[in-house]
């Protein structure tokens, strides 16, 4: 396994990310998604550790996928409900993280609805001292490391099965289709796709896609206001956004976070912005789809488009999301034997 060149001891954000970090993921994940194929899928690597999934937000599969990655990995878990623990007595978050420390936590995945609690809790433990990574699982409207990581693995091992690496999406067109405004997989997607050398394409409704969002990473990027650039363009309208593409990346309506009325209809959403077979005709011929997940059947995308093996990557990422999330806790947890 290629570790000699990671020395990340948390994985918060992906905006410092290196292309060498990038690369040691990938061929890491690729390493793990051949174990998973054996018969015997489960490695000892991380023996005798804890992992701790701290979620104070629902999740099916970013949970899930932490917890079987854990576990293919040989390391223990603890699993955090919010409804269920002393935090509906009153105790902090940083408290009940320092509970989970006491039972001899070594990583812990951290999810919140706030941005900055997994941050926080990775201050904290540098604070006491000790050796605890604390990884984001998605936190508010900041970042979803782990999501991106996996959709860059999903792209890259299409295109190359034998040795995903950043260079393949050197110059291709990847369009981001959805509810921007609110995606913490779209900020962390961005990152990693500009890193890659790709031309990104955003595409939403103007009240999903404010001109501020491109002020938003200006400082990393540098990008002004909302006016194109060679690796970011931003759309008010779909078409310009697929003409071309190689990808597509679309994301669920986040209707809970939405506190205004940024929206006529679901119907006429779709009718712009849907994902269809359709509207596909304006990508190259062979392009693919991509979803997080959950997904709005009918909303961001068609459901025959969404089960269709001919254009849909979305059933892979879940499957990609195993072997990259057991690839970022080895490389969290195999200083710490």
């Amino acid at each position: 396994m290629p570790t000699n060149s990671w020395n990340r001891h948390h994985i918060l954000s992906l905006a410092d990310f290196t292309t060498t970090e990038y690369d040691t993921v990938l061929q890491t994940a690729a390493s793990f998604q051949e174990v998973l194929s054996r018969r015997t899928k489960k490695v000892p690597t991380l023996q005798g550790q804890v992992v701790a999934n701290l979620f104070f937000e629902p999740s099916t599969r970013t949970r899930s996928s932490f917890e079987i990655a854990a576990k293919r990995l040989s390391a223990d878990t603890l699993n955090f409900a919010a409804a269920t623990s002393s935090m509906t007595k009153g105790e902090t978050i940083l408290d009940t993280a320092k509970t989970y420390l006491a039972m001899g936590t070594d990583i812990m995945v951290v999810r919140h609805r706030e941005a900055g609690v997994p941050n926080a809790i990775a201050s904290e433990m540098d604070r006491l001292g000790v050796k605890v990574s604390v990884l984001n699982a998605g936190d508010g409207q900041h970042e979803h490391p782990s999501q991106a990581l996996l959709d860059l693995f999903t792209i890259c091992t299409l295109i190359d099965p034998d040795h995903p690496r950043l260079d393949l999406l050197k110059g291709k067109k990847i369009a981001i289709v959805g509810d921007i405004l609110h995606s913490r997989v779209a900020r962390s997607n961005i990152w990693s796709l500009i890193a890659s050398g790709a031309e990104v394409h955003l595409a939403a409704p103007p009240t999903l896609l404010p001109k501020l969002f491109a002020e938003y990473i200006s400082d990393e990027i540098e990008i002004t206001s909302y006016s194109p650039t060679p690796q970011l363009f931003l759309h008010w309208q779909l078409e310009p956004a697929l003409q071309d593409a190689d990808f597509v990346m679309t994301l669920r309506l986040q209707k809970e976070r939405m506190t205004a009325h940024l929206l006529p209809s679901l119907r006429e959403y779709h009718q712009l912005f849907g994902i269809t077979r359709t509207k596909l005709q304006l990508c190259k011929p062979n392009v693919k789809v991509l979803h997080p997940g959950p997904v709005n059947r009918g909303v961001e995308i068609s459901s025959e488009l969404m089960d269709d093996p001919e254009f849909s990557l979305i059933q892979s990422q879940v499957t990609s999301g195993v072997a990259v999330r057991m690839a970022l806790l080895y490389l969290l947890g195999s200083g710490k034997a």
